[in-house]
């Protein structure tokens, strides 16, 4: 009887500490590890009235830049009419446009298209990236220096500015075209340079010569384009990193969905991009973390400083010969503590590389389905929505103060395990339509592109002299 009893007191005991982890709402694992989050939904819809809060890594490392939402409060482009936000509808289109157009470049099924300017008829090739272009930097250009707000992009390779004069277009921007003239250490670069023979890598189209002077044109994959001269020009990031001699093109007749910003910063692996040019001070290192809402900045640093001790690498790969993208190598992805069953040759077929301009991360269909399908069953207590665009698995969390979803870990080769922010795993239309921040190719031999949502509050590393990519958690604070 006694024994019994024990029995029953055992089984009561077991029943009760179950109820209550249920009820706890977090998942664990034996050891302990927490395989969910608890998000407020609130932060899922910051107020545009919210104070900007600034990264102390970005105001306290002296090589570091604030990183800004475009759209954000801490955006020095909102008070400009003409960047009100686009809906997210038009973002989910522009960053299909991006996605394909990297797919584009990596088959090299590349069209040719001309873009006619009275200074120059140019062949612009539909090979390089451009999208909604979501996170601003602000540097100092010429002598005295002139504050531009730049799209910083690691799909990019040249950096560009508007310039005076306009030839033909030019679209508004926030601060005063740039001045060349009014520059003292601005000069153009001839067309017979090693620079301008090597816009053929950096913008998908050869120099051509005005008077002598290298003229560049860069097409992007929505029709934004820039045509101007290539020139020399000293960067000044803050007072102690001021670099003389910058390539960058001066661009005198500009369109497309850069409105708001002076032009783009390129941090590509071609040799004309930013890092390529400042390595023998920063040996092609920097770091970023963009921030997890439009009330916040995060960081653009370059260099070694502030790079946290925690940082997991993985390395480089190459994609395709020539390009300039950084290629990751994914070997696995675990949802709520569990591998997804996904073949290796899933991802290792046609490749994948990180970049900071595409907004959703994109996964091959096998993968995406696996994923999904997860996501869904640990999802199950919430009620369905219909889909938006390019998100199909979406959720109704109306009347709801808190959601609790299950985490998402990304492993690369080399051993490393990324997992993703809160913040990086749904993507918020309104409160009854709440979706998984992803989305699968439409072809298995597209390349998976971990996109800018997953990135967020994620410190990223990128080592090109060693040949590697890392990450670490709270990059921003």
């Amino acid at each position: 009887m006694s024994s019994a009893r024990n029995v029953l007191n055992i089984i009561i005991i077991i029943c009760v500490c179950f109820n209550w982890g249920s009820a706890n709402g977090a998942q664990k694992r034996e050891s302990g590890e927490i395989l969910t989050h608890t998000i407020e939904l609130s932060s899922l819809f910051p107020s545009s009235s919210s104070p900007c809060v600034l990264s102390t890594r970005a105001s306290n490392t002296k090589s570091s830049l604030h990183v800004t939402h475009r759209h954000g409060t801490c955006s020095s482009l909102t008070s400009d009419k003409a960047t009100t936000s686009p809906d997210h509808a038009e973002i989910l289109r522009l960053d299909q446009a991006r996605v394909n157009s990297i797919h584009s470049k990596l088959s090299k099924k590349l069209t040719d298209r001309v873009r006619q300017s009275k200074s120059t008829a140019l062949p612009a090739k539909d090979g390089s990236i451009f999208g909604s272009g979501n996170y601003v930097v602000s540097v100092g250009i010429g002598t005295p220096k002139r504050d531009q707000s730049l799209i910083f992009d690691t799909g990019s390779d040249p950096t560009w500015i508007q310039c005076e004069p306009c030839v033909q277009t030019c679209y508004s921007q926030k601060e005063p075209i740039f001045n060349p003239s009014s520059s003292s250490s601005y000069y153009n670069v001839s067309c017979s340079s090693a620079a301008c023979t090597s816009l053929s890598s950096a913008t998908g189209n050869s120099g051509s010569c005005s008077a002598s002077t290298c003229v560049y044109g860069i097409q992007y994959g929505d029709q934004s384009f820039s045509v101007g001269f290539l020139a020399k020009e000293k960067f000044t990031l803050t007072t102690s990193n001021v670099f003389d001699g910058v390539y960058f093109g001066c661009g005198e007749n500009n369109q497309g969905l850069f409105t708001g910003v002076a032009g783009l910063l390129g941090l590509g692996r071609d040799k004309l991009s930013f890092p390529s040019q400042t390595a023998t001070t920063y040996n092609k290192i920097f770091s970023y973390c963009l921030p997890s809402s439009a009330s916040y900045t995060g960081h653009l640093t370059f260099g070694t400083a502030g790079i946290s001790r925690s940082v997991k690498f993985t390395p480089i790969s190459t994609i395709t010969e020539g390009t300039s993208f950084y290629g990751l190598d994914i070997v696995g992805i675990t949802v709520g503590g569990q591998k997804l069953a996904i073949a290796p040759t899933v991802f290792s077929t046609p490749g994948a590389l990180i970049d900071s301009g595409t907004v959703i991360t994109r996964l091959p269909p096998k993968a995406y389905a696996a994923l999904k399908d997860a996501f869904k069953a640990k999802m199950s207590q919430y009620p369905s929505a219909s889909g938006v665009s390019i998100l199909d698995t979406c959720f109704d969390l109306s009347g709801l103060k808190t959601v609790t979803i299950p985490k998402v870990a990304f492993s690369f080769s080399g051993g490393a395990v990324v997992e993703l922010g809160s913040t990086g795993v749904l993507y918020a239309f309104k409160m009854s339509q709440v979706c998984l921040a992803f989305a699968g190719n439409s072809d298995d031999t597209n390349a998976a592109i971990f996109g800018n949502v997953q990135q967020q509050t994620l410190e990223v590393v990128y080592d090109g002299a060693g040949g590697r990519v890392g990450f670490a958690p709270n990059g921003c604070s």
